[in-house]
């Protein structure tokens, strides 16, 4: 019976613990900030904001854009989502981003250097980025 004690323990665990790990969102430590809607965890994942467009490199206001998203996320921990699709044709996952504060993705557009830009299947927030 001693035997199976250890057995039973690692059962009952991994029991509690799967639902956390198979949950839609997910918390992580940015490393840096790529661009206005792209960023590279701890872990060198690659995230790709949904739902919005920031100025590429040789656009106006890309390095307004870029330097928002440094002090929005840069060096802190944020909670992803991912919504219908998990990564794109680069290879980026893509997600929805929260800090404590703010809807990371809204807050860029809100500011102004960023477009909210419908990627379906990927609309949960479409609205509220508009």
């Amino acid at each position: 019976m001693t035997d199976r004690i250890p057995l039973i323990i690692i059962i009952m665990s991994i029991s509690i613990l799967l639902p956390f790990s198979c949950s839609p969102t997910d918390h992580s430590h940015v490393s840096y900030v790529i661009d206005g809607d792209t960023i590279v965890l701890s872990g060198g994942q690659h995230i790709r904001y949904i739902g919005i467009d920031a100025p590429e490199k040789d656009e106006p206001l890309y390095k307004e854009a870029t330097e928002l998203n440094r002090q929005l996320v840069e060096g802190k921990i944020v909670r992803l989502e991912k919504d219908i699709s998990d990564i794109d044709r680069y290879g980026r996952k893509l997600r929805y981003v929260y800090t404590e504060d703010f809807f990371i993705n809204a807050e860029i557009v809100r500011s102004g250097l960023a477009v909210a830009r419908s990627y379906p299947p990927d609309i949960k927030y479409q609205t509220q980025l508009e």
